[in-house]
């Protein structure tokens, strides 16, 4: 899981519980998200994960 990268579908940020679309075994899939830094992560925002927390849980930071 770490360094896919996906799509902000729900709002990311401190003491928010956000989600992402991520893609795994050949489909995509929803998991949720923490930000890897004290930022807010919008939605439409590429993103990259930067840790993994079985089974559902990532946590992520921009893409550039």
């Amino acid at each position: 899981m770490v360094g896919k990268r996906g799509r902000v579908i729900g709002r990311v940020g401190p003491g928010i519980v956000g989600e992402v679309m991520l893609p795994v075994r050949g489909a995509t899939e929803a998991f949720y998200a923490y930000p890897a830094t004290d930022e807010v992560i919008e939605v439409g925002t590429p993103v990259v994960v930067v840790d993994f927390d079985p089974p559902r849980t990532v946590y992520v930071a921009r893409a550039f």
